[in-house]
């Protein structure tokens, strides 16, 4: 190996301090990244992507610079398998690194961790052996993933194993279900096991939400939830379906022999460096049973509310509720729309040793050091009501509650808020006025309501623009006029990040970056309610929802398709996603 090519940094800092000196982190990021690090175990590199403050790519560019070794993105080459053969796969697996092209004896070599000696070892010990000179360049972990094959194509996995169970009829074998006798060899190279198990991987590293297993007459349909938007990914022919429920009944622990009834259950699979829960629902329909599975990736840690996209003047209303002592914080949306990550992110901020979090959760979806989560079993009587009840006896200083779904369990949560307790909850109505009609439609009296609530939030999710393909798009007349009327009486401390006097949209247009989406990714827009004396008044009167509105609106409060408008502006979001979020 040249030693002209072997990294080297000679300026004696570290690789989060020249993040930091180059202007890709903040120091407080820094600090709070160090923090994270030795408290749940992550790497620098893990929390820079998982709370994405930098994309894998542009973490890799800045490894590059400080290694001073040149960047090459993997993705955009097609690496000739002759190539490819010049390495074991055992060592390409085992040390992360990728060999690209051969020039004459000059082997390109693309490697994730510079730092890693012993993979430059076995590298310059490789080259040798072949006399070749080795280069090194570096590459994101994703794309030397893609290029030695340890991310697997969907399509052609589950065309080869298809192919394994035709040969295996063709000779009198029926589809191999997995038994739990089997031996795990046996279970590793069952065609039905591999398809399950791509079928897994593909989503949780496509960073899905959701995976839906659909049966239709004649055959099943395979969708991903990405960005809140399901793609279809894969047709399977209708007779694997009965082998592949009963795989992943077996996984969830659920009966194989109950087919008319649902079923919800939960496993954990480990892909890569991700550590994930699948929350398993199982439905019956009148071709077959449905399933769908809920994707929790306990590695990611909650984001800041600034992350989340809040500003403002509800950052600031948000701030001071959850410093309060006593009384109710609820957020309202969707099923879907973020708001469990807003009431971790929350939590997180609140996570002192001074204080007592117990939680209360419908399934755990963060994990959380320092802060008592459980988790409801309506199965053995542990509703939300009664854990709900039971917490209230464990000393708490702050609850959060998952959902307030019935009238036992709200009476308890007001009664905790009246008792010196500060609670978080969620309920499921479309905006933040409608939380009190529906608090008192389950039976709360208003004079409860208004000595109980502090501040009721609503969210919705909205995919984001690319920044790789973003492009300017012309302002149409009728859209102009929608801006411009979107934008009358919204506080100016919300008017940052654009000109008003000359306004500019954005779209993407597609790229490989994105799938040719235009989007990646998703973020919040916000609504938020102070439960102010003006308000608490309105609430006792039963005033409509309209007269609370223009109250609330003399207090500073937009409305979600105000903030959604105000992203739009900011080049974060387009007006196809504020209409399709927001049109009730």
């Amino acid at each position: 190996m040249d030693s002209k090519v072997l990294p080297s940094n000679t300026a004696a800092v570290s690789f989060e301090q020249f993040l930091v000196d180059n202007g890709f982190i903040k120091p407080q990021t820094a600090a709070e990244l160090k923090s994270l690090g030795q408290s749940g175990g992550q790497t620098l590199d893990q929390l820079l992507i998982s709370r994405k403050i930098l994309a894998e790519e542009d973490l890799a560019k800045a490894k590059a610079a400080f290694f001073n070794l040149p960047y090459i993105d993997l993705r955009q080459l097609q690496v000739v398998p002759t190539v490819l053969a010049l390495i074991p796969q055992e060592s390409m697996n085992f040390y992360n690194f990728a060999p690209f092209e051969l020039q004459g004896r000059v082997l390109k070599v693309a490697v994730t961790d510079p730092g890693n000696l012993s993979a430059l070892e076995a590298l310059e010990f490789l080259g040798q052996k072949q006399n070749l000179q080795v280069q090194l360049y570096l590459a994101s972990a994703n794309s030397v993933d893609v290029i030695i094959g340890k991310k697997r194509n969907l399509k052609k996995v589950v065309g080869e194993a298809l192919k394994d169970i035709e040969i295996k009829e063709s000779v009198g074998q029926k589809p191999q279900t997995v038994l739990k006798e089997a031996k795990p060899a046996v279970i590793e190279d069952a065609p039905i096991i591999k398809i399950v198990d791509v079928i897994l991987s593909n989503a949780i590293e496509g960073n899905a939400s959701d995976i839906h297993i659909e049966p239709s007459e004649k055959d099943v349909r395979v969708r991903y939830r990405i960005d809140g938007i399901l793609h279809t990914s894969l047709m399977l022919p209708k007779s694997i379906h009965a082998a592949i429920i009963t795989r992943i009944k077996i996984l969830s622990n659920l009966k194989i022999d109950e087919s008319r009834l649902p079923q919800d259950g939960r496993f954990h699979v480990d892909v890569g460096k991700k550590s994930v829960d699948l929350r398993v629902s199982i439905l019956p329909l009148i071709y077959g049973e449905k399933i769908v599975m809920r994707i929790l990736d306990k590695t990611t840690n909650a984001p800041t509310l600034e992350q989340l996209g809040i500003r403002g003047r509800a950052l600031a209303w948000i701030k001071e509720n959850i410093r309060k002592t006593h009384g109710i914080f609820l957020i309202t949306g969707q099923t879907g729309s973020g708001k469990s990550t807003t009431l971790y992110s929350i939590l997180s901020i609140l996570n002192t040793p001074t204080v007592n979090i117990i939680t209360l959760e419908d399934p755990v979806e963060y994990f959380i050091e320092g802060i008592n989560q459980s988790q409801i079993n309506p199965d053995i009587g542990l509703t939300f009501a009664a854990g709900l009840r039971s917490i209230l006896r464990q000393d708490p200083n702050i609850v959060m509650v998952g959902e307030i779904r019935d009238k036992e369990t709200a009476e308890i949560a007001v009664h905790a808020a009246l008792t010196g307790h500060l609670l978080f909850s969620t309920l499921h109505t479309n905006n933040a006025i409608g939380a009190m009609p529906r608090m008192i439609d389950m039976g709360i009296e208003p004079f409860l309501l208004t000595a109980s609530v502090n501040l009721v939030m609503a969210q919705r999710l909205v995919r984001k623009v690319c920044p790789d393909c973003r492009q300017e798009v012309p302002l149409t007349k009728v859209v102009e006029e929608e801006i411009r009327k979107s934008l009358e009486n919204v506080p100016s401390d919300y008017i940052e990040g654009f000109d008003p006097n000359n306004l500019k949209i954005f779209k993407g247009v597609g790229c490989e970056k994105c799938g040719r989406t235009g989007y990646v990714g998703r973020f919040g827009i916000y609504e938020a309610l102070p439960v102010t004396p003006d308000i608490q008044e309105l609430i006792l009167a039963k005033a409509s929802t309209r007269r609370v509105y223009e109250a609330a609106a003399k207090l500073g409060m937009i409305t979600m398709k105000q903030d959604g408008i105000i992203k739009l502006l900011r080049g974060e979001t387009t007006m196809e996603e504020i209409i399709r979020v927001t049109t009730e």
